[in-house]
């Protein structure tokens, strides 16, 4: 065990959950009505809730057993039995590498939030999350980061796919998931009521953005220069796609508002998490000048062309901007085409696949949708009895 490595990773983990609770929460929150950011709150919470318990009882051996097979990890780490803290996993104990993960496994279904709220049945929430975790996400990490079939010495050979910190892993699943979702639950009744509160996507974003760094710099599993490395090109991309997106805004509408440059950064976080560990300083800023565009122009074609509501953009920023940033690392030298585009493929129709499948089961097993005047009321008071606001007390 590296007592320094061990070090840093603990205060990652923090920092990743420290992005779902209460970042995440406050972003989505923020962006939605006033009569829903509590059910926002909530879905965020219980995903975090119950995925930390399936990570335990079966996601991490999935992920991370010692199963010989390349397409998942067995349940020989099942609820850990066994596990001591004296094991380890590099020179990490064990446990730790497991919390880490384990904050990973809480964001990734937790991004999936912001295509569906405002419209969606709570139940239904529950029961999809828990198992698109453990029979999508599991798996994926699995392939590409626990010795499967798409890493090292997979399919790809002995390169295998690159992906540092989960532009396949987390951006490209959850955000291909969260459209699936919203193409099954069609559009909200109101489609145009602006952010109930601006502030809050500003703080959020702004948590999303420490937490980053434990996201990314972390995903080094060491106290070191690779780590340092990543972390400031994670800086450096963010800063400069929110420039980008604040710009194109400026020159097509006249304005640049505070929202749109908050989810530039986002864009840009996103877009450099699978390169962190691959570039430097000046790809991340070709990385982050790129993803102020793409992103806000994918918004676009959702919204206007393609006519889909994934309500908060959640394919148009983590979706296409991880995609990007991992078709990006074959553009500068760091990985193959064959196995960046492969991977993209093959992770992508499977996550296609499994998310359809199980909105068609799940939605057999509790609604899909709330009905008319439960969207129209608000899901706070009529989901979950509370107000977030009291004008009167």
């Amino acid at each position: 065990m590296n007592g320094a490595d061990t070090a840093w990773i603990i205060v990652a983990t923090a920092l990743v959950l420290f992005m779902t609770l209460p970042g995440l929460a406050l972003f989505y929150g923020g962006l939605v009505r006033a009569r829903n950011v509590l059910s926002v709150f909530t879905h965020c919470f219980a995903i975090a809730y119950l995925m930390s318990v399936l990570w335990l009882v079966a996601g991490y051996s999935i992920a991370f057993g010692g199963g010989t097979s390349g397409y998942w990890g067995g349940l020989d780490k099942l609820l850990l039995i066994g596990m001591t803290p004296d094991d380890l996993a590099g020179t990490l104990p064990e446990i730790l590498f497991f919390a880490f993960q384990m904050t990973f496994a809480i964001i990734t279904p937790a991004l999936i939030v912001g295509a569906y709220v405002e419209r969606i049945g709570f139940g239904f929430v529950l029961v999809f999350s828990a198992l698109w975790m453990l029979i999508c996400y599991a798996p994926v990490v699995h392939w590409v980061w626990g010795g499967g079939f798409l890493s090292v010495g997979g399919i790809f050979g002995e390169t295998g796919v690159r992906d540092f910190a989960g532009g396949i892993v987390v951006h490209e699943t959850a955000g291909l998931a969260a459209l699936v979702i919203a193409f099954f639950l069609g559009p909200r009744k109101n489609q145009t009521t602006p952010p109930h509160n601006p502030g809050f996507v500003m703080i959020g974003a702004a948590m999303l953005w420490v937490g980053w760094f434990g996201f990314n710099g972390g995903s080094q599993l060491a106290a070191d220069g690779g780590a340092a490395m990543a972390l400031t090109v994670t800086h450096i991309s963010a800063a400069t796609a929110s420039l980008t997106w604040a710009l194109w805004e400026r020159i097509k509408f006249g304005k640049a508002s505070l929202v749109g440059m908050v989810t530039g950064t986002i864009a840009g976080l996103a877009s450099i998490t699978p390169a962190s560990g691959f570039v430097g300083p000046v790809e991340a800023l070709i990385i982050g000048a790129i993803a102020g565009l793409l992103c806000q122009e994918a918004v676009v074609l959702m919204r206007q062309v393609l006519k889909i509501d994934d309500t908060l953009d959640v394919f148009a920023v983590h979706g296409v901007g991880g995609i990007f940033g991992t078709i990006m690392i074959a553009v500068f030298g760091a990985g193959t085409w064959t196995a960046q585009l492969g991977s993209l493929a093959i992770v992508g129709a499977f996550t296609l696949v499994v998310t359809i499948i199980l909105v068609k089961v799940v939605a057999l097993i509790t609604p899909l949708r709330v009905d008319a005047e439960t969207e129209t009321n608000g899901l706070d008071l009529d989901v979950h009895g509370e107000r977030a606001y009291d004008m009167a007390s």
